[in-house]
């Protein structure tokens, strides 16, 4: 390719045929120049641990997008990447000062919570947060952008050779990820647009335009399920007999956890020496020793855990109340904390359920969910509402728990299994720090979830605390110890297995006396959570059914079943049990 590049000098002797060496130190110059503007955000994301290379790696390759303009007119280079730059340069402060002040990516998620602040609460959190060094750390950015633009100097190619590398340029970072998505990944043009996009998202000024974009799809979505929510009719019947004593329920769900490999459930890694210690030591903590999730999938198990959708009659949680309009019908004000990705396509359905209760409250605005975050920023939120003077309050906390990436889950000082010690002989090197990472980020979740049932506690409520897994996660611990994730259409029993416990107050058992520890190897799917938590609550209504309570004396064994309700439906029961999964729910019944 050499032949395509000539050097631009005025004074040049040679014959204006012949061709000169080619001037690789001007093109990089300007490619420099083009991806400083997302290439500093990008580099200290990554290098701070926060994100993965994808970033970085996407921002450098869509940056040559803006060589274009300047291969097409060599004679005004300089103009038109200060114009460039100067646009690149305003988009990116965005970007950089968010990372300032924050640690994280800006998003769409970013940009809804912004929306939603008022403007009082948008100044306090400019007055708080731009000091001095940001201010300084900005300046000193826009002087390397200045002294980089410097050095950019014109690359001037012959006509026959411009417009193919024009096309080229074009081809490789617009029109291939076109084809790949559509042809090889055999997606509708919707969807390969929206994976498009994604890819872009890493450099600006298109984190700015399609982080905006997504923002109003995804917000248009949530404002059509929210209408249709709104215009359901209340449940009937509805009955409290918890009397009249303030009040204050709290419902913790875990993300991506299988009790597997959780000590308190009989694995053979110390992961959970929090709640082992609680277990103990408090016979108000019930530990559950038998619950399966329907489905290995967060919105897919949310349709159903906090509405009355199940396997047999999914689409309830479009056509039936929720749980959150059953507690408000109820007279309880209703809070939402989430360490979850606020605002995507996939979590619009999150962000529906969050936005139905009163006071929302949004931790986690990062780009991609394989991003450092920890979820012992749900603490401080949640005693602002433990504090709250309602009179009946219903919390829901919705963790990050142990979601890919694992190793992203806790802080270094959690990183407490290293070696091979208690990991399967037939792991690689590799899959064995894998299966660490989880493991250290479940002992992490244990810290969490202990933590909040301890504030909870010490706030002397008077009502109970209910923690489970949405699902769980197969983290080489089935068969011959080759999978790792969730597979619906190959089911594990660990994708399935989740950790389900209820704290109790001494007030609230003393005016609702019942022994839950009776009940804790009972088969149970999660899918029927709303009829559990209305009966520990005392709510009963037209659409209650006691038989589908876990705690209730009118529980009846039914079929667990997982699977797409839309396709094929197994029972959980039927799937095969490992060796050491016998082991475990062996140990687990005598605990």
């Amino acid at each position: 390719m050499d032949y395509w590049f000539y050097e631009a000098n005025v004074s040049n002797t040679a014959s204006p045929s012949s061709p000169a060496r080619v001037d690789w130190a001007g093109l990089g110059w300007l490619l420099l120049f083009f991806w400083y503007f997302s290439g500093v955000t990008q580099a200290l994301l990554l290098f701070s641990g926060t994100t993965g290379f994808a970033g970085f790696r996407n921002s450098l390759f869509l940056s040559t997008l803006w060589l274009v303009p300047v291969l097409l007119a060599p004679r005004f280079t300089r103009a038109t990447a200060a114009v460039i730059g100067l646009v690149l340069w305003a988009a990116s402060l965005v970007g950089l000062s968010y990372f300032g002040i924050y640690r994280q990516e800006f998003s769409q998620s970013v940009i809804f919570v912004m929306f939603e602040s008022n403007t009082a609460e948008a100044g306090e959190y400019f007055s708080q947060y731009f000091n001095i060094w940001l201010m300084l750390g900005l300046l000193l950015y826009t002087v390397g952008a200045v002294l980089l633009w410097k050095r950019v100097r014109p690359v001037t190619l012959p006509l026959r050779s411009r417009l193919p590398v024009v096309v080229l340029l074009l081809a490789a970072t617009l029109v291939f990820p076109f084809y790949k998505q559509m042809v090889k990944q055999e997606r509708n043009f919707a969807d390969a647009l929206d994976k498009v996009q994604q890819r872009m998202e890493p450099a600006v000024p298109w984190q700015l335009l399609v982080g905006y974009k997504q923002y109003r799809q995804q917000l248009d979505n949530m404002q059509a399920l929210l209408a249709q929510n709104a215009a359901l009719p209340p449940l009937q019947q509805l009955q409290d007999s918890s009397g009249d004593a303030p009040r204050t329920l709290v419902l913790v769900l875990g993300e991506s956890t299988t009790r597997e490999h959780m000590h308190l459930y009989g694995y053979n890694r110390d992961t959970t020496p929090n709640l082992d210690a609680l277990a103990a030591s408090d016979k108000s903590l019930t530990v559950f020793r038998n619950v399966v999730s329907p489905r290995p999938y967060t919105i897919e198990v949310m349709q159903q855990i906090l509405t009355f959708g199940d396997q047999q009659n999914p689409d309830r949680f479009l056509t039936d109340p929720s749980l959150i309009n059953l507690m408000k019908q109820a007279g309880y004000k209703t809070f939402w904390i989430t360490n979850q990705q606020t605002m995507t396509k996939r979590n619009t359905m999150l962000t529906n359920f969050s936005q139905q209760t009163d006071e929302p409250v949004y931790l986690n605005n990062q780009r991609s969910q394989n991003a450092r975050q920890y979820d012992d920023v749900v603490l401080a939120p949640f005693e602002k509402a433990l504090q709250d003077p309602a009179k009946n309050k219903f919390i829901i906390i919705h963790l990050l728990g142990t979601h890919m990436d694992y190793r992203y889950r806790y802080p270094n000082d959690y990183a407490h299994f290293t070696d091979r010690q208690g990991v399967p002989a037939a792991l690689s090197d590799s899959q064995a720090e894998t299966y660490n990472f989880y493991d250290n980020a479940v002992r992490y979740n244990d810290y969490v979830v202990s933590s909040l049932i301890k504030r909870y506690a010490a706030s002397t409520p008077n009502g109970f605390l209910m923690f489970l897994s949405d699902h769980g996660e197969d983290v080489y611990s089935s068969g011959n110890h080759d999978r790792l994730g969730r597979n619906e259409g190959a089911p594990t029993r660990p994708m399935y297995t989740i950790p389900f416990m209820v704290w109790t107050s001494p007030s609230w058992q003393a005016a609702h006396p019942r022994d839950l520890q009776a009940m804790v190897n009972r088969p149970y799917s999660s899918s029927h959570l709303i009829h559990t938590l209305s009966d520990l609550a005392g709510l009963s209504y037209d659409r209650y059914e006691p038989a589908k309570s876990l705690v209730s004396s009118q529980f009846v064994v039914a079929p667990r079943w997982i699977g797409n309700p839309y396709g094929k439906l197994v029972e959980f029961d039927k799937l095969p049990m490992d060796k050491n999964e016998r082991v475990q729910e062996t140990a687990a019944i005598k605990n």
